[in-house]
């Protein structure tokens, strides 16, 4: 089996590494610990969450122990990385909940079971370890060994200092040391000598790489993984300002899935070697097809496939496929009703009574009447041009809506031009 660290490497996953000879050499023997930390910030995990979770996947892939670690210690503090305000704090339910939400959204991530070539995945939560150590025992165990002049010198920290007008609160200033301590906990009862993180966390990671060594003189490790941005200079994952969330009821599987279909070009080859488990060989085809014949879209079909298979199921993947093929060659009859709702979440809809339409009701009065066009008049001249649709189809001038044009879903879509969607549904 090839070397973990070969692996995340030529994979893109590694930004830095504080030691590669002693990685590499640490990853030469099977079972060993490595873990990743998320703090319960929302009650699901986002897509830029998947490089931590399936770096962590190639741990256990690669025979060795993987360990996530969910903050419910640290999550009530606030990490100040890559932050230039203070966070608000969760209180207690919200906490709970968001705890709950992340640990059932990872259990179809890892296997828990393990055998005798993969160890079972773990996930852990800080509070465990941290909640009840008193204030003196804290500042006599890990407050003695840390110095302040240090800390001050990480760039997370540094950074908020220089900001005369927001600064950094004591707590926040603290999360380093907790974060570090995390490390040393991990270290000291589960042999964990290596800690992954996004790039922001170079400083917390460092931190507790030298608590660890003035504790116990042991040598321990840390890996950053890029904080990702779409080469059209956006942060992954982010779609005007709101995250693409792992939970379908945050974010529809259709809207994840066509997140996916529409990666930038100059980014999908890139994305297919991190969130996917494609091997290289069979990425450089798919990026040599995408440079040949870059209009097919193969890779990105490829791209929203495996993505969407990993985090939802094969089933719900083929099914948006399905799905897109359906919808771009006109065929809407074949959408069900859930991913009809999916497709046209985003656009406008009308509620009618489905007795209005035993008798039929006027193209025109009815586009009128919903706001798909600003009147009559505009609707019988775009009617005339051609360029109102009912389900799809091109309306002839006279055209009556009725019961024959619901679709098996149960709706009636409309159309004004070339994207202009409304969805007529019916009580």
């Amino acid at each position: 089996m090839r070397n973990l660290y070969e692996v995340l490497k030529e994979r893109g996953f590694v930004e830095q590494c504080t030691d590669e000879e002693g990685v590499v050499k640490w990853f030469d023997t099977p079972g060993n610990a490595v873990y990743v930390g998320f703090d319960p910030t929302a009650d699901s995990l986002h897509l830029g969450s998947l490089i931590p979770l399936i770096g962590l996947m190639h741990v256990q892939r690669a025979g060795h122990k993987a360990v996530a670690l969910v903050g419910g210690a640290t999550g009530m503090v606030g990490d100040p990385s890559g932050k230039s305000a203070e966070r608000s704090f969760l209180d207690d339910d919200d906490l709970a909940y968001n705890l709950d939400g992340m640990r059932s959204q990872m259990e179809s991530f890892f296997d828990f079971e393990g055998d005798s070539d993969h160890p079972a995945a773990m996930v852990l939560n800080n509070a465990d370890w941290i909640a009840d150590v008193s204030l003196i025992d804290w500042l006599r165990g890990i407050g003695k060994m840390v110095s302040v002049n240090t800390m001050m010198s990480k760039e997370s920290v540094r950074r908020r200092l220089e900001d005369r007008d927001q600064g950094i609160s004591y707590t926040e200033f603290s999360y380093m040391l907790l974060q570090a301590w995390d490390f040393v906990y991990l270290n000291e009862t589960h042999g964990c000598r290596v800690q992954m993180g996004g790039s922001d966390q170079w400083g917390n990671i460092t931190a507790g790489i030298d608590l660890i060594r003035r504790r116990s003189g042991e040598q321990a490790y840390g890996i950053t993984f890029p904080l990702l941005e779409t080469a059209s200079g956006e942060k992954f994952g982010k779609s005007e300002g709101n995250a693409i969330w792992l939970d379908p009821k945050r974010t529809s599987i259709w809207d994840f899935y066509q997140y996916l279909i529409r990666t930038d070009d100059r980014d999908v080859i890139k994305h297919l070697k991190l969130f996917t488990f494609l091997p290289l060989e069979e990425i450089e085809k798919l990026a040599k097809d995408h440079e040949e014949n870059p209009g097919s879209r193969i890779a990105h079909k490829r791209l929203a496939l495996e993505v969407t298979a990993l985090v939802h199921g094969m089933l719900q993947a083929e099914r948006m496929v399905a799905g897109a093929e359906a919808l771009y060659s006109g065929r809407l009859e074949d959408l069900d009703s859930d991913l009809i709702n999916q497709v046209f979440s985003e656009g406008p809809s009308c509620r009618l009574s489905s007795q209005r339409l035993e008798l039929g009701v006027d193209l025109v009065d009815l586009v009128a009447e919903c706001a798909l066009v600003k009147s009559k008049s505009e609707a019988r001249r775009m009617l005339k041009q051609g360029a109102l649709y009912v389900n799809d189809q091109r309306a002839e001038e006279g055209k009556m809506v009725d019961h024959e044009d619901i679709l098996p879903s149960g709706v009636v879509v409309l159309r004004k031009g070339k994207r202009d969607y409304l969805l007529l549904q019916f009580d």
